[in-house]
């Protein structure tokens, strides 16, 4: 790919998502050198300090590893990238990437954490929290037949029975899932319909979480957010 001189406003974004797009790409392979700052700098006409930014950034991304006096190398982002990668090309958009794969991809992931989160917070969570759980479904039970209201709810309880859970670890990665450009609350609500609508199959959700039902939570968990997967193939077939 060719990568073009900077415009002026914000030239470190710009910099940096050149660079982003072309190690995504392969035009940079693992292990290859990107060029010194001095010759990025002049390609894309801009300071040193915008270049430096950018690089800081894919750094942060886990596509390069920059080394004070020597070459900035590139990183298999397969191998280094986390959940922030997937935010940064969803905001840029692009055919390496695709935003409408990541959205799938990332509702599969919420699938499956939401799953298991299910069947902890019913093994492990404290009555406290089992509490929580049921208030957020009445919360969102109350919502209806608002879709927007009810997505908002639906991640108040989600974030409730993945707390319960206890599992740190999930807990942060919800975090990823429910914010910035490929937050679940932003997927179009037709995708979700089935899914929040579902007051009744999320009462039942909460009911085997209170009696630590943990196997029986899991697998309505697992039948809630697969739901919008569903939907997905159904209006493409």
């Amino acid at each position: 790919m060719t990568l073009t001189p900077a415009p002026r406003s914000s030239v470190s974004d710009h910099v940096f998502a050149q660079l982003r797009d072309a190690v995504l790409s392969g035009a940079y392979a693992p292990e290859s050198a990107l060029p010194s700052e001095r010759d990025l700098a002049a390609t894309f006409e801009v300071n040193r300090h915008a270049v430096r930014e950018a690089l800081r950034r894919l750094q942060q991304l886990g596509l390069v590893k920059v080394s004070q006096g020597g070459a900035t190398r590139v990183l298999d982002w397969r191998v280094h990238a986390g959940l922030d990668l997937a935010m940064s090309a969803a905001v840029a958009g692009g055919d390496i990437l695709p935003v409408g794969t990541l959205v799938r991809d990332m509702m599969e992931m919420r699938a499956c954490l939401g799953a298991d989160a299910a069947r902890l917070c019913a093994l492990r969570g404290a009555p406290a929290a089992k509490t929580n759980v049921a208030a957020m479904v009445d919360a969102l039970a109350a919502a209806a037949p608002d879709l927007d209201r009810m997505g908002e709810a639906n991640v108040a309880l989600w974030r409730a029975v993945v707390a319960g859970s206890g599992n740190t670890a999930y807990l942060l990665a919800f975090n990823s899932l429910v914010s910035g450009a490929l937050a679940v609350g932003h997927v179009p609500p037709q995708l979700r319909t089935a899914e929040l609508l579902d007051v009744a199959g999320h009462r039942l959700l909460s009911a085997h979480i209170t009696d630590g039902a943990s196997s029986l939570a899991e697998a309505q968990a697992r039948a809630l957010l697969t739901a919008p997967l569903l939907h997905r193939k159904e209006s493409r077939a």
